[in-house]
């Protein structure tokens, strides 16, 4: 099941189930009951995607990826290596990617599967981590890396506004432990693996950190990047005005934003 977050034309936000070209409207709670509306089924082509959740937080793993975590010259973490993105920052598909005025010059693109919480996870297992997720989607984990190396910490250089692009929609019905991923700039392949090759697989990423903290419903969890990015690459390659970036995981779909100047 796709679940979608729209925005109606007279500006109504709205969440529902995307079959084909048509939304059905989700009457209720997106974590709780709900139930489809028979009667308010609406054309695909009238409305505006938007991110598909507004996340309650937004946690991220760095070099969770061996190959990712070899290109920037450090060895595989131990233990999942988290990080937070702040969500304002967060956008969706088509909206643009915004070079900020005040680090413009090493902006980068990170690929990803996210994870969507769905019930409150406090202390679970590996084996009962799934049950707590909603679903999974695309995301890219912009980020400038000139601030990400000066700042001692990686938050600011994470969460500059539009830096957290997710969606197109929820994949509920998704086993993300077999999901290629590619990321794709201006049409060339940059980034491609397999949700297999994770050193940290979502279940035990889930389970780690509910041992730590409440995993709220609507988390969004990032789960790192595969090699390939900017910054690793001889020379770097940086976003720039009129580039376009897409997120394609297998089963999920493809996440599309351009990239434009601050103005």
């Amino acid at each position: 099941m796709r679940l979608a977050r729209v925005r109606t034309a007279g500006g109504k936000i709205l969440h529902g189930v995307v079959r084909g070209d048509s939304l059905d409207v989700i009457e209720g709670d997106l974590f709780g009951p709900r139930r489809e509306s028979p009667s308010r089924v609406l054309p695909l082509k009238e409305l505006r995607l938007l991110a598909p959740i507004a996340p309650a937080n937004l946690l991220c793993l760095g070099r969770n990826y061996r190959a990712h975590a070899a290109e920037g010259g450090g060895a595989p973490p131990k233990a999942p290596l988290l990080f937070i993105k702040a969500t304002s920052c967060v956008i969706g598909p088509d909206d643009p990617i915004v070079i900020p005025s005040a680090a413009p010059g090493q902006v980068d693109f990170e690929a990803e599967l996210a994870v969507v919480i769905g019930k409150p996870a406090r202390r679970v297992s590996e084996m009962d981590a799934l049950d707590c997720v909603l679903g999974y989607t695309c995301a890219n984990d912009v980020s400038a890396r000139d601030c990400q190396a000066g700042d001692g910490q990686w938050s600011r250089s994470k969460s500059f506004d539009t830096f957290g692009p997710l969606g197109p929609w929820i994949e509920t019905e998704l086993d993300p432990a077999n999901l290629r991923i590619r990321g794709r700039l201006n049409g060339r392949t940059m980034q491609e693996a397999n949700t297999s090759e994770l050193i940290f697989s979502v279940r035990s990423v889930i389970s780690y950190l509910s041992r730590g903290m409440t995993l709220l419903p609507g988390t969004v969890l990032l789960t790192g990047t595969p090699a390939g990015v900017g910054f690793a690459r001889k020379p770097p390659v940086w976003l720039k005005p009129g580039d376009s970036y897409e997120v394609e995981i297998e089963g999920i779909g493809t996440l599309r934003n351009p990239v434009v100047a601050d103005s």
